[in-house]
């Protein structure tokens, strides 16, 4: 079964690059030593520091080959085929929220970008699904788990 494609900026191209780059250069080393040290303290059936660090590698182990197989089967969006006409993935796209009588800028991204606390949301998200392909003017309704709101769309940028 072919893997899913990962849509990234590319701006999330590079951060995910860099993560993996520090796992396996610098995590790697850390935990190691704790290994070590942890060894150093005799008898390993009643080790906590070993046990830890070794759930720690683990954890370490199984993100790298989670961030091997993103970058492996990613698309990275490119700036040229980011429409500003509609909103659309990797766009930034400025909203009336008609509720709370309020602006708000959002970065509509692919679901392993998203990061609500700096208005990165997913095209998967409610906000995010009822933007996707929406015109500067619409006004369009989300269905989010609270219930029905309405945006109106300010501007479109990349």
């Amino acid at each position: 079964m072919p893997e899913k494609e990962i849509v990234l900026t590319y701006e999330g191209l590079k951060a995910r690059e860099e993560e993996l780059e520090y796992l396996k250069t610098q995590k790697r080393k850390e935990i190691s030593e704790k290994i070590k040290v942890a060894l150093g303290f005799g008898d390993l059936s009643e080790n906590a520091e070993y046990d830890e660090a070794k759930n720690e590698q683990a954890e370490v182990e199984m993100r790298i080959v989670k961030l091997e197989k993103m970058l492996k089967n990613a698309k990275v969006i490119d700036d040229d085929d980011i429409s500003t006409e509609m909103v659309t993935l990797g766009c930034k796209v400025k909203v009336y929220d008609m509720d709370f009588e309020e602006e708000a800028e959002y970065y509509i991204v692919g679901s392993t970008e998203a990061d609500p606390n700096k208005n990165k949301l997913s095209d998967e998200s409610p906000v995010g699904r009822a933007l996707i392909g929406a015109k500067a003017g619409d006004v369009v309704t989300v269905e989010a788990p609270n219930g029905e709101f309405q945006v109106k769309v300010l501007e479109i940028t990349r």
